[in-house]
């Protein structure tokens, strides 16, 4: 059998029926699902990263399931509907892609004269601030959200500070920002004033979120890949330290370093 969106659409009602749904999804609020729409979003950067496409199809659905749900929560409270949030994002991109739907009309598909990726870029962001500017949101960064890691929500910030130009004008400013953030924290735990050490460690790391967006990467993907490689090779050197008959809790600095070689090279 073949279901289609109108039929998870049904679960998620039987689920959240008063009088034969599920308890669990019954209790639940829009506060206490965050953390599962969130953790389903990263476990879909998780198989992509991995290269995993095989399992891509399922953690999708899970995150089909998150927008229903907070869907279903608003048409129980008479917010909206799930097609009222379809509505909003076909109505949203259609304005926000001149460059293929000239009148935001699907009747206007194909009637585009092109534009460079610079100039669609330079649209995307003025329709946006269009859109915080009807919403009452006029302060830069009033709708980045709290919730985000702090990493990716230095990123965020960073990105609308350029539009007010602030920023260094060349890579080489960053890293001569970086060498004096490390000063600065080098000074701070000479002198083991705590509050200050923190203080300048995250001086540093904003700084590096600004090398990174010089350098033309995500640092929130960099640092998952570089967890990803170090958990990768932390497995290897204890399954290589167990074949060896190595207890890592007394081996030596050697042996460590040995180790480490060995998993590398594998």
């Amino acid at each position: 059998m073949s279901y289609q969106l109108s039929d998870l659409v049904k679960l998620m009602g039987c689920l959240r029926d008063p009088d034969h749904g599920c308890p669990w999804d019954r209790s639940q609020s829009y506060q206490s699902i965050v953390p599962f729409t969130l953790e389903e979003a990263y476990e879909v950067g998780d198989v992509i990263e991995r290269g995993a496409f095989d399992e891509l199809c399922g953690e999708l659905g899970d995150l089909l399931f998150q927008v229903i749900f907070y869907s279903r929560l608003a048409e129980e409270d008479g917010r909206f509907t799930l097609d009222d949030v379809i509505e909003a994002i076909v109505s949203k991109l259609l304005k926000r892609h001149p460059h293929v739907f000239p009148d935001a009309t699907f009747e206007s598909f194909g009637k585009n004269s092109g534009a460079s990726v610079s100039a669609i870029k330079q649209t995307w962001e003025s329709k946006k601030a269009e859109e915080r500017a009807s919403r009452g949101q006029l302060d830069l960064f009033d709708d980045v959200p709290m919730a985000l890691p702090a990493l990716s929500r230095a990123q965020k910030i960073q990105k609308r500070a350029l539009r007010v130009g602030f920023d260094w004008p060349s890579i080489d400013g960053v890293f001569d920002k970086i060498n004096e953030e490390l000063d600065e924290l080098h000074e701070a735990r000479l002198e083991r004033q705590f509050d200050a050490i923190r203080e300048e460690y995250g001086d540093l790391l904003f700084t590096m979120v600004s090398l990174a967006r010089h350098l033309g990467i995500d640092g929130e993907q960099a640092l998952r890949l570089a967890t990803q490689k170090f958990e990768s090779r932390m497995a290897e050197v204890i399954r290589l330290a167990r074949a060896q008959g190595i207890d890592l809790t007394i081996a030596t600095d050697n042996e460590k370093n040995g180790l480490w070689d060995q998993a590398k090279n594998a």
